[in-house]
């Protein structure tokens, strides 16, 4: 009987180590599952809710709270059970029903909730509606994700294995969690869309689900002992590190916006490398630290150890400008070494103190437990801090003390939940370092300034860091998070253009609508029409405040301007005003929340927006955009507005900005109506170099036709299948070619005839006249293309007189070729007044119809020809 058993206990030993890592498996998926869920709900709501502060965070707080209270109530209850395979398998099951559910009806109680939120609402009110209305959509699945490692920790207490699991447990299902988000983010999502992705992860947890109750020779887990021990101090220290950890998550993504890209692809390398962090910390518990008896000693300094591990995250932060250079720099530059050097600054922040989060969180657990809380319990208590944490420390702290003071009181928090510990030297030490940081080391706000520059001034919002910067020549210039550039001070005539653009295409507009402030400058030259009511929407306060650095002190427009601090999207679908113009600004479509802009639901909702004969104008920076992208977009709005023409904002080569534009009804424009606007509006108009219908409509590059042929194989960017997002980042971090070569392929490719943008038929001759206008606006790029700016007024005039001439011969009508000579001539006439006088002759007889070359000639002594 002996030898039997000698020969059995190996085998027995063997089967349920097997069986244990195939429980780590099944963690792992499903933690693979569940990130995957949190990416794609994450995204959809925010299309609901909107991208302000208060629906941001709630998203993320409602999805922590869900969780929390899964574990909190039915983790109790699985550790009663005797059936907790069962229960593990129910819960798998009720994440992948809830997401099919959500999959059919998520669109109506997005709608549903956006009408409850109204379009202006209050702060209060409107995170009071983020946060309940997006915590009771994704209770189910939250509530059984909670309940998940504590039904599976059952599970393996059949195979004696209770307690000492949960440090593997963890780890695995926090690692599969890293392979979900790189996974969705970089394949998944990019690949299929949200609905398809999130179908694959219901497919996961109905796999585990099935697995576990196909799980054959598993003994039942018997009924969990529970010792009355007093674990109210464990609890609360759960509670404290689950607020504190992610609270160091939310300020340090916050402060490496304003040095990453802030993309999707930044996103998900923060979050990936901060669970990669935890997931190791709790294997190294497991393997080392487990069966320490000196628990409490332990805990305090694994608390102990977490404050300085937070605080050497801290400290790199100033370092994170260099450390992205030098990687990019060691790695020969491009997409991958934009990435790496991402990866890189995630490392350094996180990799440390998430370990010691793995480790700390792993013993608190088992702390917990040894003193009478419910797995379920402990694990409730942690996430509920981790749920409070955006709000406190994303939307209170941040803007209140800044990131630097909001990290360091997360380094005091630490210590103060060490105790006890907290009274040793080194944590005297640590307290005392971080109060030389407190007041020595400068703020964590990263502001690239020029020589001879200065800062105007600098906010820190729950979003995002504001600045304005004037260089040594006086250009203010506005930036969100020191990386994308909102407009300056010298972009005054492209600003006004893209105002009055779309504006005098419409025949008598009453009520204008801006998406998108900036620097303001193109919503206020709007106000300059009378007639005009003018409405903008801009997502970020801090934005709107710092936009009052752009208005001179005599320019009364501000008073005519109502701003309205909203989202968009949000606003376009709850407004109850109809708009006869609406114009989106040019926003960039590959930061974070941007490509949502750009969808053809949205497009559809402007629509709906505008009255009968309304305008629609959506500004792309071809700047930042490349040509895939691009033919995305187009394929989006030209979904909506069948009858979309393109046209050019200016015609700069360093920022091209490229316009879709339509009435609501797919109508082509009148040119009679467009005349009688013009001379209405002739002052203003003339102000942004639009004098004349010749000027209006030669902006134009593209009719329907065109349009339609341009963006015919392109993937069409939607909600659920957000191509803008992903695919717009590559070129951000890695351009393969410069703004001026994607202009001139855009053209190449582009076709407009005069009877696709008018309705009515012109008087004879029109049509040529504005064909070679458009010819000329062709020439008059081509020369720029390799014009050498320079300081020096004759080299400039040697470089481009012949080609702007040539341009003036195509079209005396185009007024850019003849203002810049007209100007050069100025100057140079002291220092050659021949050269000077033979400019402004051909001038006067390339157009005798404008008077100032003929006038500058009688101040030079010559008369006119």
């Amino acid at each position: 009987m002996s030898a039997d058993l000698s020969l059995t206990t190996p085998r027995l030993h063997t089967v349920s180590l097997s069986r244990h890592r195939f429980a780590l498996v099944l963690m792992a998926a499903s933690g693979f599952a569940g990130l995957g869920y949190q990416i794609v709900w994450t995204q959809q709501s925010s299309l609901w809710l909107g991208h302000e502060a208060a629906a941001v965070l709630a998203v993320v707080t409602a999805f922590f709270g869900g969780l929390a209270l899964g574990a909190a109530t039915l983790g109790p209850r699985i550790e009663r059970s005797e059936r907790p395979r069962q229960w593990y398998a129910a819960c798998e099951a009720v994440i992948a029903a809830w997401s099919v559910v959500l999959a059919l009806g998520l669109a109506p109680l997005g709608q549903a909730l956006l009408a409850l939120t109204g379009a202006q609402p209050g702060p209060l009110w409107q995170g009071a509606v983020a946060f309940v209305g997006t915590f009771v959509v994704l209770l189910p699945a939250t509530a059984a994700m909670g309940a998940t490692l504590p039904a599976m920790e059952r599970v393996l207490a059949g195979l004696g294995r209770e307690g000492g699991g949960i440090g593997a447990l963890y780890a695995s299902n926090t690692l599969g969690a890293v392979v979900g988000v790189l996974a969705a983010a970089f394949w998944l999502v990019p690949e299929f869309g949200l609905a398809c992705t999130a179908g694959l992860c219901a497919a996961l947890n109905l796999l585990c689900a099935a697995a576990v109750l196909t799980w054959r020779g598993l003994p039942s887990a018997p009924k969990a002992e529970r010792i009355d021990g007093g674990a109210s101090s464990a609890l609360l220290v759960l509670a404290g590190t689950g607020l504190l950890g992610i609270g160091y998550e939310v300020l340090v993504v916050r402060v490496l916006s304003q040095v990453a890209e802030d993309t999707v692809y930044t996103f998900a390398l923060l979050l990936a490398v901060y669970l990669l962090g935890t997931a190791a910390g709790a294997a190294a518990h497991q393997r080392w630290l487990a069966d320490r008896a000196d628990a409490q000693r332990l805990r305090g300094l694994l608390l102990l150890a977490q404050a300085a591990a937070c605080l050497a995250g801290i400290a790199s932060l100033w370092g994170a400008p260099m450390l992205r250079d030098a990687v990019i720099e060691a790695l020969g530059g491009g997409l991958v070494a934009a990435l790496a050097a991402e990866a890189a600054l995630a490392v350094v922040a996180f990799a440390l103190p998430t370990v010691v989060m793995g480790a700390l969180f792993t013993h608190l657990v088992g702390q917990a437990r040894g003193a009478g809380a419910h797995l379920g319990h402990a694990i409730g208590v942690n996430t509920l801090g981790a749920a409070l944490a955006p709000l406190l420390f994303g939307v209170v702290l941040a803007p209140a003390v800044g990131p630097k003071g909001a990290l360091l009181l997360v380094v005091a928090g630490y210590l103060a939940l060490g105790g006890r510990r907290a009274a040793a030297p080194g944590a005297w030490a640590l307290a005392l370092l971080a109060i030389v940081i407190a007041g020595a080391a400068p703020p964590l706000a990263f502001v690239d300034v020029p020589p001879g520059g200065r800062v105007l001034s600098y906010r820190d919002g729950p979003l995002a860091a504001v600045s304005v910067v004037e260089d040594a020549d006086g250009i203010a210039r506005l930036r969100i998070n020191n990386r994308q550039q909102e407009g300056s001070s010298a972009t005054r005539l492209a600003d006004g253009r893209q105002a009055w653009l779309p504006l005098l295409l419409h025949p008598a507009p009453r009520h204008a609508l801006f998406l998108g402030l900036g620097t303001g400058m193109t919503a206020r030259s709007a106000t300059l029409d009378p007639q005009l009511q003018v409405d903008a929407v801009e997502l970020l306060p801090e934005v709107i405040a710092a936009s009052s650095h752009f208005v001179a002190e005599e320019d009364d427009s501000a008073r005519r301007l109502h701003v309205v601090a909203a989202d968009a999207r949000r606003y376009v679908r709850t407004a109850a005003q109809r708009y006869d113009v609406i114009v989106s600004d040019n926003f960039h479509p590959a930061r974070s929340g941007s490509g949502a802009l750009y969808t053809v639901e949205h497009f559809q909702a402007v629509r709906e927006r505008l009255t009968g004969q309304g305008v629609f104008c959506q500004w792309l920076p071809l700047h930042q955009l490349d040509l895939a992208t691009l033919r995305s977009i187009v394929r989006a709005f030209v979904e909506v507005y069948p009858g979309a023409d393109a046209m050019l904002a200016t015609n700069s080569l360093e920022t091209p900005v490229l316009g879709l534009v339509s009435r609501a009804d797919a109508q082509s424009f009148d040119l009679g109506r467009v005349r009688e606007r013009l001379a209405a509006a002739a002052a203003p108009a003339a102000e942004f170099g639009i004098a004349d219908d010749y000027a209006l409509l030669g902006s134009f590059v593209a009719g329907p036709a065109a349009l339609k042929r341009f963006a015919a194989s392109a993937p069409i960017n939607s909600d659920d299948h957000p191509v803008v997002a992903y695919r717009a980042p590559r070129i951000t971090y890695a351009a393969d070619s410069t703004p001026r070569d994607r202009l001139f392929a855009l053209l190449g490719e582009m076709r407009v005839a005069p009877d696709e943008v008018v309705a009515a038929a012109p008087e004879t001759g029109w049509p040529l006249r504005l064909q070679a206008y458009r010819r000329a606006r062709d020439q008059f790029l081509e020369a720029g293309r390799f014009v050498q700016a320079s300081g020096d007024a004759q080299r400039m005039l040697a470089q481009v007189r012949e080609p702007l001439l040539a341009a003036l011969r195509s079209s005396a009508d185009f007024r850019p070729a003849y203002d810049p000579l007209l100007r050069l001539a100025a100057a140079v006439a002291r220092s050659d007044p021949a050269g000077a006088r033979a400019l402004l002759t051909e001038l006067t007889q390339l157009n005798p119809a404008r008077p100032e070359a003929a006038l500058l000639l009688t101040r030079l002594g010559t008369a006119p020809p």
